[in-house]
């Protein structure tokens, strides 16, 4: 089978730009997703009819579920544990925000204090033995840990070797890896205390490990992703191409079809795309070849609200849909993805 490229849903509710996606754990029936407007929604992406029109031509909207609203500021990570119970959101507010699933309401807090991040938090995952630990990382440079079990609102332990803000995480046992802005990856091994480096150069923005743990992609603003050696540090790959540019903004990048492609989204530098459309790009994870340049639709046919912004000279702006999250289902039947952007409509592909 090759890459899923044909939209298979859409989900519509958020009011401006999605930038956190996460599927519930295996089999991933579920999408969340978490935007500008401050919430978080949960999706069914199975439509629960084909809507007008023809079902083979109209894409079909996905079922919202559930709203979460608690944050005062815009969503811009998630994280769902793995007894699908729980999950937890982090962004602008500068805390970690900690929900029950089937209630809708915040369980917990974390920070917001002066034991907590001083600036925006970028990234925020689970972590450790029955996703007890919360592992968040932000503008402030820092990586805090959070056992989400003790009563205190200080975290267990602060990480902060970086020179500049933290835009990403990887958790696998143990390690948690970071991302910043100063070009490093740094590794820590929590239980025996070390830390490895590795240095990329333009600052990272985007962090993947393989399943065993041996490889990581790494996403930076320097029109490249690599694939890195975690033993010696080396290169084993990059991934480019001349009409793929990313200089400047966040783009989420990952593993998907069981380890089979490298996908990210587009920065859509230059001229506004036609009917602002945005774009998906996929290389063969072993041979480095292009696989796949999907164009994801700014919305369903007819969906126009927001395409345009006033610039800062007060005129009227024609915009594109700036790809900047996604996620892959890692169980289930089928390849199934899900990528948002700026236009704040959520576009599944693959099989539902």
């Amino acid at each position: 089978m090759g890459f899923p490229d044909k939209p298979s849903a859409h989900l519509l509710g958020a009011n401006g730009p999605v930038h956190a996606l996460a599927y519930s754990a295996s089999p991933g029936t579920y999408i969340l997703t978490g935007s500008a407007d401050r919430s978080i929604r949960l999706y069914n992406p199975f439509p629960s009819t084909s809507g007008p029109g023809d079902r083979h031509s109209v894409v079909p909207q996905g079922r919202l579920i559930q709203t979460y609203a608690a944050h005062g500021y815009e969503v811009l990570s998630l994280s769902v544990a793995a007894d699908n119970e729980r999950f937890v959101s982090a962004g602008g507010d500068r805390s970690v925000f900690l929900w029950d699933v089937s209630t809708a309401v915040t369980t917990k807090r974390f920070g917001g204090n002066v034991h907590g991040h001083t600036a925006r938090i970028n990234c925020v995952s689970f972590a450790g033995e029955g996703d007890s630990i919360i592992v968040s990382a932000g503008f402030d440079t820092t990586v805090r840990l959070w056992d989400t079990k003790s009563n205190s609102f200080k975290p267990i332990q602060v990480l902060d070797d970086a020179n500049d803000a933290v835009t990403c995480l990887a958790i696998r046992g143990p390690e948690v890896l970071a991302g910043s802005v100063d070009g490093r990856v740094r590794s820590y091994d929590i239980r025996m205390g070390k830390v490895t480096t590795d240095v990329i150069g333009a600052p990272v923005t985007s962090l993947s490990l393989t399943r065993d743990g041996r490889t990581m992609l790494v996403g930076s603003l320097d029109n490249k992703l690599r694939l890195m050696d975690r033993d010696n540090g080396s290169c084993l790959r990059a991934y480019t191409d001349p009409g793929w540019k990313n200089e400047d903004v966040k783009l989420q990048a990952l593993l998907g079809g069981k380890e089979k492609y490298v996908v990210v989204g587009d920065a859509m530098a230059g001229e506004p795309a036609p009917n602002g459309h945005g774009r998906i790009w996929a290389w063969d994870l072993l041979t480095g070849k292009l696989a796949a340049k999907v164009t994801v639709p700014w919305g369903p046919e007819g969906f126009e609200p927001k395409k345009k912004a006033v610039g800062r000279d007060g005129k009227e702006k024609a915009r594109s849909n700036v790809v900047s999250c996604m996620a892959w289902r890692e169980d289930g039947w089928g390849d199934q993805f899900c990528v948002g952007g700026t236009s704040g409509v959520v576009t599944v592909y693959g099989a539902l």
